[in-house]
């Protein structure tokens, strides 16, 4: 019989993603293995591979297709010995959304979780007229029906009750849509763009702070500005994400910071020196040319394992202690911004960390990073001293308990044997999840990271 190819989940976190390219057309054989098509995340462009052996018989969803959902069927294959035509006018069986389950691949996939209590859910979450300040206050005041915090009791589904969790939205100021006011799924994801939000007495809409939802609704922000006056750039699957997993961090994780100036004499000299002893490649260029980056990079890594115990991730269960340092490198792109992972940096050296960190980069700007080389990690760097940025705070990645924020190196006063002399400093700022990392852990960890930048000799002892 037919084989149903759905849209596998490229992550944990994916539920949608585009069909970028089909690189087998209707009437092809297909082996095991064989690369099918393109698919585009939010992060990365990845390759499909077959598992089933046949003719593929049908292509349901056309190339360059957005926004396909995770586990719908995207292809129909025929196999061997099978009638392909037959094949390709057999309806396919919708996914269910109680079971999602995405079809082996070369790569390790995981289903995104998929609504089990709401039926279909809209794909635009139904619009309701914004609300005057006085009708509002009269509605919460009265208790507008069974889902509202007046009633005494918040009539939620399961899955509403999870995902508001989730997001940190209060459910007593969410607008129920379901069967007597019962607040769904729908309601939830509404509520995060701030639509369906109610108000609290004596609050006009307009200041309503709910965490994890901007204080006014699209209606509202849009109706300060002359139509016209802007132009509408709608957000994509990366933006959306990042929007997402900062929203949650920042929610959810206690956060505090401890900045060190470091002093960048010797570095700055060591790299010269190592830079100009280079050996060079058949093309009689340089096979490396260390930046202050990759510097930074193995400090923090070897910093870690001089102070293990911060070099760890929340659960709730236990606390994960990871026996190696493996940095994230936060990457700008056009589009948004991705954290490639130099695994094990603490065992590589400076100019391995070097070449790597531009292979990343650069497949990073092009989506061809794999799902395995910017999921996970201990800690991060986040480096804007390229924009002659002083200083900042960055917020941690999740499960990530810290991040290093660097800012540019500079010329500064400073005093020695008690004189004012010139030196070339650069500020550090740690943010760690005080969950996982204490004040005074901390405050060991940015030592042993301030120790190592400012002498370097000690990264390769």
């Amino acid at each position: 019989m037919p084989t149903n190819i759905l849209m596998p989940a490229l992550s944990p976190t994916m539920e949608k993603g585009n069909l970028a390219k089909w690189l087998k057309k209707e009437g092809d054989k297909v082996k095991s293995g064989d690369v099918l098509a393109e698919i585009e995340t939010d992060k990365a462009t990845m390759e499909y591979e077959a598992v089933d052996e046949g003719t593929l018989a049908r292509i349901v969803v056309p190339e360059g297709t957005q926004d396909v959902a995770v586990n719908s069927v995207i292809a129909v294959l025929a196999a061997d010995g099978e009638d392909v035509k037959a094949a390709a006018s057999a309806t396919p069986e919708p996914k269910k959304a109680e079971t999602p389950k995405a079809p082996a691949s070369s790569f390790e996939t995981r289903p995104a979780a998929a609504p089990q209590d709401e039926g279909k859910l809209p794909s635009q979450p139904t619009q309701k007229p914004i609300p005057r300040p006085e009708e509002a206050r009269s509605a919460v005041s009265k208790g507008a029906g069974p889902g509202s915090a007046a009633a005494g009791k918040i009539f939620a589904s399961p899955l509403a009750r999870r995902l508001a969790k989730e997001a940190g939205l209060d459910l007593s100021r969410v607008e129920g849509s379901g069967p007597h006011g019962r607040i769904v799924a729908r309601d939830i994801e509404a509520a995060k763009s701030g639509k369906g939000l109610r108000t609290a007495p004596g609050t006009a809409p307009a200041l309503a702070a709910v965490v994890g939802a901007p204080a006014m609704t699209d209606q509202q922000i849009l109706g300060l500005y002359e139509s016209g006056s802007y132009d509408s750039v709608p957000h994509d699957s990366m933006r959306r994400t990042i929007a997402q997993r900062l929203t949650a961090a920042t929610n959810s994780m206690p956060t505090f910071y401890l900045t060190v100036d470091c002093e960048l004499g010797k570095l700055v000299a060591a790299r010269e020196e190592i830079n100009a002893a280079a050996p060079k490649g058949a093309d009689s260029k340089p096979t490396y040319k260390l930046s202050v980056n990759d510097f930074i990079i193995k400090a923090l890594a070897l910093a870690l394992q001089r102070i293990p115990e911060a070099n760890v991730s929340w659960t709730e269960a236990a606390m994960l202690r990871h026996k190696h340092s493996d940095i994230g490198v936060a990457v700008a792109l056009p589009f948004g911004l991705i954290t490639p992972i130099v695994r094990q940096a603490e065992m590589k050296s400076l100019s391995a960390i070097s070449n790597e960190m531009k292979d990343l980069a650069a497949r990073a700007k092009a989506k061809r990073l794999k799902p395995n080389e910017y999921q996970g990690g201990t800690s991060s760097v986040s480096n804007l001293g390229m924009y002659g940025i002083k200083d900042f705070t960055a917020v941690i990645n999740p499960p990530q308990s810290s991040i290093l924020a660097v800012g540019t190196g500079e010329e500064r006063a400073v005093v020695r044997n008690g004189q004012i002399v010139a030196a070339t400093i650069m500020s550090c700022t740690l943010s760690c999840d005080h969950r996982a990392i204490d004040g005074a852990l901390g405050a060991e960890l940015i030592t042993a990271f301030k120790k190592l930048i400012e002498n370097p000799v000690m990264m390769v002892v």
